[in-house]
């Protein structure tokens, strides 16, 4: 049985990570990005991740961060993965990451524009990369709790390899993470607003629901229609 990696992203509470790595997740989202509602600072986002048991990764989430805020951020949390989710080149993302892992955010428009962008140029362009981060795109960086269109896309095209390098993300929620698992089968799937009661609070019973709905779609076949 293949198991679809869990990121859950955008906490600010000590109760929220403990619940969500007790439930299960494998990855726990710091946003450090200021203008974000879910923001907490370096040392805040240190606080939280000291929460996390051992292989339960944190990642630290940059919006055009500068090198100091990035350093910064690894002091605070020395094992963490980074994230980059602005408009950080290739090179750049390279050079703030250093020796550590990262992924690289793609923001798809929504609607008939999702067939107009080269995901598999993206991929390409950003192969350093750890894996590939597929959101929708809404005014701002993220957190719009969009869904693109999920047909959009060979995943399974060997320049892609979504089992291996995408994680999904983009409007997820427990109702439908079962759908967009079976429909890509990437490596990991990533979700804030759709397991929230409000901005940056999470609902124990809806990141319980959302882990379970990821597990069930692990034992159910690919969906019988790829693009």
């Amino acid at each position: 049985m293949r198991r679809t990696r869990i990121k859950i992203c955008g906490l600010t509470r000590e109760a929220d990570v403990e619940h969500a790595a007790a439930a299960g997740a494998d990855a726990i989202g710091f946003v450090l990005y200021p203008a974000s509602p879910r923001h907490v600072s370096a040392r805040r986002a240190g606080e939280l991740a000291r929460r996390l048991p051992v292989f339960v990764t944190p990642v630290l989430l940059f919006v055009n961060a500068s090198a100091d805020a990035v350093a910064a951020a690894l002091d605070a949390v020395p094992h963490a993965m980074l994230q980059f989710h602005g408009d950080e080149s290739p090179e750049q993302c390279a050079a703030l990451a250093g020796t550590r892992p990262w992924l690289r955010a793609a923001r798809v428009p929504l609607g008939a524009g999702a067939a107009g962008f080269d995901l598999l140029e993206y991929a390409e362009r950003y192969a350093a990369a750890r894996a590939v981060l597929i959101d929708a795109q809404v005014p701002g960086y993220g957190g719009g709790g969009q869904t693109f269109d999920w047909t959009a896309f060979p995943w399974s095209h060997p320049r892609l390899n979504a089992a291996d390098r995408v994680v999904l993300s983009g409007g997820l929620t427990p109702a439908n993470v079962t759908d967009g698992v079976r429909r890509v089968r990437p490596w990991a799937v990533d979700v804030s607003s759709g397991v929230e009661a409000a901005k940056g609070i999470k609902d124990p019973a809806r990141v319980e629901a959302f882990i379970a709905a990821v597990r069930r779609a692990d034992l159910m076949p690919a969906d019988p229609s790829p693009p």
